[in-house]
């Protein structure tokens, strides 16, 4: 039945199945970290039930946020027993934490001929496609249109509080705004100037409400009226957009922001979480739904084609929004991090 099960959901195990490892990962439960609240219902909903029907592995489902998901691999890595097999990961967090990753062979996995291109990485898989971008109240702004960040810095011709992020895993995102604000070309941002961006940033500090922490805070505020414009997650403006004409926003200068998965190295169940990988590239429906309770974007090509073009422009992913998002340097970002980390706490709290 489970054969049958897993042939009709587009699940391909042959190439990860052989062997008594993989007899042994087909019993054992795979432990996969992501962040609650709206995130860890699709993830449930979608992929973690449907794989555990299809394959009768387990999924033992971790609530964190990235933060502390990484100090507690980092603490696994000294005693030599990891927690988490699967965990959430950022472009520069596959730098950073490369040598806790265990690579992935893309070419074993049969599922991922439906990906994008690009979307399976040697050391992560892309789960969602959003990005961060500027979102105002139509009625707070008394019928303006900000078109760039530079009239987001503009507090005279665009006046209200503001909102930025404070989430404590990408202290990019600010100095990115601040940069284009000031005239720095979006291909042209990295190696950032920080001094630059900081000087920018002393302008706006004095008019930002709100330092916001999660996608819930940030829809808390825009839902209030506590600020006329912010930062914001794609899917959550998305979200505010859909439940309040007077919330609107642009993908123009919109940093590119994707979720992924990795292998813990060590982890309990590796081939488990392998075969989970494959299955989640799979099925174009599930990703459908998935992308439409998070108003998100994910790298399944078939998903995207199947949305109607209206809804397609909603996406991060669209060719139009994808051409208008900052690319950063993750490379870049991902050597320097604690550089800007020390930085922005140090400007933040001052």
């Amino acid at each position: 039945m489970r054969t049958l099960l897993a042939a009709a959901v587009g699940l391909t195990v042959g190439a990860l199945t052989v062997g008594t490892g993989a007899a042994y990962a087909q019993k054992k439960e795979v432990v996969i970290a992501a962040t609650g609240g709206t995130m860890e219902r699709a993830l449930v909903e979608h992929f973690y039930k449907p794989f555990e029907e299809a394959t009768g592995i387990p999924v033992n489902k971790v609530t964190t946020e990235l933060p502390s998901q990484w100090a507690r691999v980092q603490a696994n890595a000294r005693t030599g027993r990891q927690q988490y097999d699967i965990v959430t990961a950022t472009f520069p967090d596959l730098i950073q934490h490369r040598d806790q990753l265990v690579p992935i062979d893309c070419d074993r996995m049969p599922n991922m001929k439906r990906a994008s291109p690009g979307a399976c990485m040697p050391y992560g898989v892309m789960r969602s496609i959003g990005a961060m971008v500027m979102v105002w109240n139509t009625d707070m702004l008394k019928g303006r249109t900000p078109e760039s960040w530079k009239d987001f810095y503009d507090v005279q011709g665009f006046p209200g509080p503001r909102g930025l992020p404070d989430t404590g895993d990408r202290e990019y995102w600010v100095p990115v705004t601040a940069l284009l604000a000031d005239g720095v070309e979006k291909d042209k941002l990295f190696p950032l100037d920080l001094d630059r961006a900081y000087r920018k940033l002393d302008q706006i500090k004095p008019h930002v409400a709100v330092w916001w922490k999660s996608g819930d805070h940030v829809q808390q505020i825009l839902r209030s009226g506590e600020v006329a414009m912010t930062m914001s997650y794609s899917g959550r403006a998305l979200i505010m957009s859909r439940e309040r004409p007077n919330v609107q926003m642009t993908f123009n200068q919109g940093i590119r922001d994707v979720g992924i998965w990795a292998v813990i190295k060590g982890g309990p169940n590796t081939e488990g979480a392998m075969t989970f990988l494959d299955f989640f590239m799979g099925g174009p429906e599930r990703h459908v739904k998935f992308a439409d309770q998070l108003n998100t974007a994910t790298a399944n090509l078939d998903a995207l084609d199947l949305l109607p073009e209206a809804e397609r422009r909603r996406r991060a992913n669209h060719p139009d929004n994808w051409a208008r998002q900052v690319v950063p340097d993750f490379e870049w970002i991902g050597a320097n991090r604690e550089k800007l980390r020390e930085r922005w706490v140090a400007w933040l709290t001052r």
